[in-house]
């Protein structure tokens, strides 16, 4: 939960940069769409480690931005000031900061394709750490854990299709704008 609290914030705070990107109008609304999905599902997150005593990261729901988790490194090794990061590596799907650069420097059509490559590769990261999670002996017997990884995979498994689409409107020349 707290790996997958980080790598949620990282969309939100990609999300978050749309509307002063010049996001086109259709992948603003996507944008809304997933900020307003990854936060209600961080919330729901860090309610179920707060229930079992475990350290909760401290997420700016807002802009993506994470501290420190409560007690220090969160369970899934995540240190403060690094999130994604999980012991050396990123998580799957993770950008790494060069790319949130390259994000974050671009604009109008080129964000909006950029943002749309970038999210399709962090949600099939996403679907990665589900499957991971299934496939882990004894993991995900937790009644919420496991709805909450099938809706994770459905939820992004979907999104991926409608991004695709966006993205091939874009270099067929029909712009989502």
């Amino acid at each position: 939960m707290t790996g997958m609290i980080a790598h949620h914030a990282q969309a939100v705070r990609m999300a978050s940069w749309a509307p002063t990107h010049g996001a086109g109008p259709r992948v603003l609304e996507l944008c809304r769409r997933i900020a307003i999905s990854q936060r209600d599902e961080i919330a729901a997150m860090e309610r179920w480690l707060a229930a079992r005593h475990l350290p909760v990261p401290d997420v700016d729901t807002a802009t993506g931005a994470m501290g420190a988790p409560a007690g220090g490194m969160g369970a899934s090794g995540a240190m403060a000031g690094m999130p994604g990061m999980a012991g050396d590596t990123l998580m799957p799907g993770m950008l790494t900061a060069a790319q949130l650069a390259q994000l974050d420097s671009a604009r109008g059509p080129t964000f909006d394709a950029l943002f749309l490559r970038f999210m399709i590769q962090h949600h099939r990261g996403a679907l990665t750490m589900v499957q991971q999670l299934v496939n882990t002996p004894g993991a995900a017997q937790d009644g919420f854990v496991f709805q909450f990884a099938s809706d994770v995979n459905a939820d992004q498994t979907a999104e991926i299709d409608r991004m695709r689409r966006l993205l091939a409107a874009l270099t067929f020349g029909e712009g989502s704008r």
